[in-house]
């Protein structure tokens, strides 16, 4: 029983470098890093050697080379040098009579270990090298062992060809299986979720289009009137260079803010007002809307809201929002999005309200998941990346539909310490 006991923490050590991957990382919007892999690699390495498996005192067995193995295809050659040299110190230190063994094996297996990343790299057929390290790790210590100490092996056979094979064989697998599909997925996320931030950007990026050439039209116009009329009055000139200038400044506003939102997202978050942030969006997002025959309405209070977060990541989640509440009045008559935020305590309330087609319980229940969308053309990322943002914020995202009665999304988030908190 005690070693089936061992057996289970050793596999749960192995599996420790894709359970901290899936913690750290699900969140963010980047992958997995080499010092990542080092970090948890050390950390596995040095807990299953202290709690390592035992039938004779001084000999002892842990996923050692499952954890090297690891660390080599998704770290690198420098960084299993490292975790090679911390094997050594630490089995050094902890000595016995199979000290002398444990080297003469990692004398065979680290080469070995290194030929076959080599190989799992260039191949497609990677779960077969997993496999076949798998199958390594278990033969050649057991060989090596039993050259050198036969009545050993021999004593303890079962466990032997038991134990020792199910620590090595279904330790590589999962571990490397299973970290190399959440790594996998991961990318494919962050690469369709740039692919859809682009398109998202071009469409508004459309709209805008019209927004700008209106003034810019009307300063070309006032331009021509004062140089065709020489003898204009002082007071009606400076009234037109006073209206194109202001048309000037709308115009750079607008292209600031929609710059803003098509930068690199970044993890510094900072105390930002959300009223601002509301506003600005939907100044980018009311030429989109009247381009897509939608009224956007937006009822915010006078007074500043403020809360920690970054201001392009809640850009972003907000036009994915109201970008998905147009289209979904595209297509009706006299289709109309309100956006309305108050403070209910603690919280931030923004509620994002349409008139479109809404959605039925099937579609309500799986919205959010990642690829899953109710457009056509989308893939479902948008909404994924907000949802996850407001999570990071120790927010939630509660939604109302009905079947060809609209839809209401209302994100609740954590105001900042001194935000206001009135309604």
């Amino acid at each position: 029983m005690a070693q089936i006991k061992d057996l289970i923490l050793q596999l749960f050590f192995s599996l420790m470098p894709f359970v901290l991957y899936s913690f750290y990382y699900r969140d963010k919007d980047t992958n997995y890093s080499k010092k990542f892999i080092l970090a948890t690699s050390m950390i596995c390495l040095f807990l299953s050697m202290t709690f390592a498996s035992s039938v004779e005192k001084g000999i002892q067995f842990d996923v050692r080379y499952v954890i090297l193995f690891f660390a080599l295809v998704f770290g690198g050659f420098r960084i299993g040098l490292l975790l090679m040299l911390e094997f050594v110190l630490y089995r050094l230190y902890l000595g016995g009579p199979g000290t002398s063994s444990a080297m003469g094996i990692l004398l065979v297996t680290f080469p070995l270990s290194v030929l076959l990343c080599h190989v799992y790299h260039r191949t497609s057929q990677k779960y077969l090298v997993a496999l076949m390290a798998g199958l390594c790790y278990s033969f050649f210590p057991l060989l090596l062992l039993y050259i050198n100490r036969p009545d050993y092996i021999l004593t303890h056979l079962t466990y032997h060809i038991l134990i020792m094979p199910v620590h090595n064989l279904v330790g590589v697998l999962l571990l490397i299986y299973l970290f190399e599909k959440s790594a996998t997925d991961k990318d494919m996320y962050l690469r369709y979720l740039q692919s859809e931030k682009i398109e998202a950007v071009g469409q508004v990026a459309a709209s805008l289009v019209h927004e700008v050439r209106n003034p810019l039209t009307t300063v070309l116009g006032f331009l021509k009137l004062i140089r065709q009329d020489q003898a204009m009055p002082p007071e009606k000139l400076h009234r037109f260079i006073d209206i194109s200038i202001e048309e000037v400044k709308r115009t750079e506003a607008i292209l600031s803010e929609y710059l803003s939102m098509s930068k690199p997202l970044t993890q510094k978050r900072e105390e930002i007002d959300l009223v601002h942030e509301l506003e600005a969006v939907a100044e980018v997002m009311t030429p989109y809307a009247t381009m897509n025959n939608v009224s956007l309405i937006l009822q915010v209070p006078s007074e500043p809201v403020r809360l920690t977060a970054n201001g392009a990541e809640m850009k972003q989640l907000l036009v994915n929002f109201v970008k998905n509440a147009v289209e979904a009045c595209s297509a009706i008559q006299k289709g109309n999005v309100t956006l309305r935020m108050h403070t209910d305590g603690q919280l931030v309330k923004v509620h994002i309200r349409d008139n479109g087609i809404g959605m039925n319980k099937e579609q309500l229940r799986r919205l959010g998941s990642i690829y899953y969308s109710t457009k056509n053309t989308g893939t479902g990322l948008g909404l994924t990346y907000s949802y996850q943002v407001i999570r990071s914020m120790n927010g939630t995202v509660s939604v109302f539909s009905e079947l060809h009665g609209g839809t209401e999304f209302t994100l609740s988030l954590p105001l900042a310490s001194d935000g206001h908190d009135g309604r």
